[in-house]
């Protein structure tokens, strides 16, 4: 399972996702940072950071 916590991109943001793939992963985030940190336009930049802040759950601590 892989997991993906908000707050290691914008801090003190609690959110967190879980899924099999990092693909749907991707997609929950662009939905939640458009709907709740108001960004309008997602660029790939800002994709590569989602990604490179999704880990195995058993590494999440």
């Amino acid at each position: 399972m892989r997991l993906f916590e908000c707050g290691s991109l914008v801090p003190g943001c609690d959110w967190h996702t879980r899924a099999d793939n990092d693909a749907e992963i991707v997609r929950r985030v662009v939905d939640h940072m458009r709907q709740d940190h108001g960004e309008t336009a997602i660029r790939e930049n800002m994709v590569d950071n989602i990604k490179a802040r999704i880990v195995e759950e058993t590494k999440a601590a």
